[in-house]
């Protein structure tokens, strides 16, 4: 990285039920982003498969043999590009499917992978029915991986509703925090914007929400809106609901001078906290 900043490629893609057409897809604008310089493309959540549980089994692949896994680490070293794949349904030894975030460096290399940790199991009146849990395992662990001098911290869509992951990302070292998501039309307009500017504020980090694009007649209708905020809470870059890939360049100075201004890392009081934890943890 020149300057500390970073060209990032956040891919909106939209995802068909074609698995072999959305794969495509999603090389071609990986392949975009490398040729506008990005030194990170961003899929989003689900990219190789519609947002319906009862086909997270059948598109779901093992590492590293997948179809879906095998062209982002060959685009990631063919582009030398890190690549956020988004999330795919992945399958473990055991049969287990995880809703998995697989992020290569710009050898091809496996950096590392989230599985998603909060599994979105919802009855809003009215609204979004979904239950991520009828098909999904839960992931374990917290993401944070580093790459040409950036430390990233990644998590998957509902992960963003619980801060206190965001904030172990942050005291683990993340400057920029990933969130491939698919919102829909009842929690997208409402909390969508309103989440990635609070994790950023929150945390004093650049934060990215990356999001399908709508499809008309799909069964699950997404909100898209993939945007990118800074430290401050300001918005660098939001798109509509359409396919689009927007490129924005950050510069990661603008934490510290956040972090001078305002010091709330160092002002925080993990000695009161401690005392609360294991009473209000049961």
């Amino acid at each position: 990285m020149k300057n500390n900043a970073v060209k990032l490629g956040i891919c909106q893609m939209a995802v068909t039920s074609d698995k072999n057409f959305n794969i495509s897809k999603a090389k071609e604008m990986i392949q975009a982003a490398a040729a506008a310089n990005c030194q990170v493309a961003i899929l989003p959540e689900m990219f190789n498969c519609p947002y319906q549980a009862e086909l997270f089994s059948e598109f779901a692949e093992s590492y590293p043999e997948g179809d879906t896994l095998r062209m982002l680490s060959r685009t990631a070293a063919e582009g030398k590009i890190v690549v956020v794949g988004g999330s795919v349904p992945e399958r473990d030894e055991y049969n287990n499917v995880y809703n998995t975030s697989f992020i290569f460096d710009e050898n091809g290399g496996l950096l590392g992978r989230h599985r998603k940790m909060h599994l979105f199991d919802v009855d809003i009146k009215g609204g979004t029915v979904f239950k991520e849990s009828s098909i999904l395992s839960s992931g374990q662990e917290m993401t944070v991986v580093s790459m040409a001098g950036l430390t990233l911290g990644v998590a998957i869509c509902y992960d963003i509703r619980f801060p206190e992951l965001s904030r172990l990302m942050t005291l683990a070292g993340a400057k920029l925090l990933i969130f491939p998501a698919v919102f829909g039309w009842t929690t997208g307009p409402a909390h969508w914007e309103l989440l990635m500017k609070s994790r950023a504020v929150d945390n004093q980090v650049f934060v990215v929400g990356a999001a399908p694009a709508s499809i008309p007649g799909a069964q699950y209708q997404v909100y898209g809106h993939s945007m990118i905020v800074d430290p401050w809470g300001s918005i660098l870059a939001m798109a509509g609901s359409e396919e689009t890939m927007m490129t924005v360049e950050i510069d990661i100075n603008k934490i510290d001078t956040v972090r001078q201004q305002l010091p709330l890392l160092k002002h925080r009081r993990p000695d009161v906290y401690q005392k609360y934890h294991i009473e209000y943890t049961k």
